[in-house]
């Protein structure tokens, strides 16, 4: 027997079971970064996994990391997110909202008034992204100056404000996979001398400030972080991931954050990556619920809990093509592999027209 199915209590709230939807971007918001009927069918129809956490919604209009990814920078975003949490919770269901910046990983033709990109230190990654009129090549991200830091973490601090207005259970800060939070931590990508640079206690800052915003306005017990302590994304690590990341677990601790959400390894890649250390370490640092997450299967999944390796699991790419994904887990049941064709941009097809296993016939 496992208890990956069952209803389980964590930080005042009770969830449907331990199963968690991880980030998923799905670029199929409007140019404004504003969302909608669609994305709130979307959701509701994945709403019987425990906990719902949203596409990486970015806090600027620069803080995107592709065209039509979603945002709650601006006021008149926060309607259509209320449209999704109604959905979600008219089902039963629990949704974190994911405060996103991504850094250098963007381009001045994301934002209305054409900025550029930023980064902790100066840099231009290499390779092309989305933008609206098809992909283009990254544009060199400028260093932020200490001046102004203050605004982007101000951000965070809004953002919150607007996603408690839009109706969600929490909130969760994307401080993985390269982008802004991420490349503060890590020494290839942050080699400031100010602050926010050299130290580990430096290069947590920008982390700890943008969490104490968020927490202005949520309690720690629906704040979550996204974490990938080893992970490699967009060729980037740090030379010594474990006194680095046993810091930044140690000041979510101090800050009361209640939700750690783990990425094993290299996200959609491997589940093993170097540098490495054991990843347990941070879990039982960690005093609060625990989500572990990349490449896990229903076996693996129920095998973790029996370990008692993580409180929670988080699925990604299986939600796209199973929106039931939690009963046909539970039924041992035919997962379906949605091609990768599905999973960005466009409209319904692709998005919410997968049928659950009740009406695949």
């Amino acid at each position: 027997m496992t208890d990956l199915f069952d209803p389980f209590e964590a930080n005042g709230l009770t969830l449907q079971n331990r199963i968690a939807l991880s980030p998923l971007t799905r670029t199929r918001a409007d140019m404004a970064g504003r969302v909608g009927e669609l994305q709130a069918t979307y959701y509701a129809q994945r709403a019987s996994a425990g906990l719902l956490i949203t596409e990486a919604t970015a806090v600027d209009g620069v803080g995107r990391g592709g065209a039509y990814c979603p945002g709650l920078w601006s006021d008149d975003q926060i309607e259509g997110w209320k449209q999704v949490t109604d959905a979600v919770h008219a089902r039963g269901g629990l949704i974190f909202s994911q405060l996103w910046h991504a850094g250098r990983l963007s381009h001045s033709s994301l934002d209305l008034n054409g900025k550029a990109p930023v980064a902790p230190t100066a840099m231009k990654q290499p390779g092309q992204m989305f933008v609206e009129k098809g992909f283009a090549d990254y544009e060199e991200a400028r260093a932020l100056t200490l001046e102004e830091i203050p605004a982007i973490v101000d951000q965070f601090r809004q953002a919150a404000v607007r996603a408690k207005a839009a109706g969600f259970d929490g909130v969760e800060l994307h401080a993985a996979h390269s982008y802004l939070v991420d490349a503060f931590l890590r020494d290839m990508t942050n080699k400031r001398t100010d602050a926010y640079g050299g130290s580990i206690e430096n290069r947590a800052r920008f982390l700890v400030e943008c969490l104490q915003a968020m927490l202005e306005t949520w309690d720690g017990s629906r704040v979550a972080i996204r974490l990938a302590p080893i992970g490699h994304a967009y060729a980037a690590w740090d030379s010594d991931p474990e006194p680095l990341f046993t810091h930044v677990v140690a000041q979510l601790n101090a800050l009361g954050v209640g939700w750690l959400d783990m990425v094993e390894g290299d996200t959609g890649v491997s589940r093993e990556a170097e540098p490495s250390f054991d990843l347990q370490k941070l879990r039982r640092l960690f005093r609060g619920v625990t989500i572990a997450n990349n490449l896990y299967d229903r076996d693996l999944a129920i095998r973790a809990r029996a370990d008692n390796t993580a409180d929670m699991i988080a699925f990604g790419r299986a939600f796209i093509g199973n929106p039931d994904l939690v009963e046909r887990l539970r039924a041992n049941a035919e997962i379906v592999d949605a091609p990768r064709a599905a999973y960005y941009g466009g409209g319904a097809r692709g998005y919410t027209d997968f049928p659950a296993l009740a009406d695949a016939g």
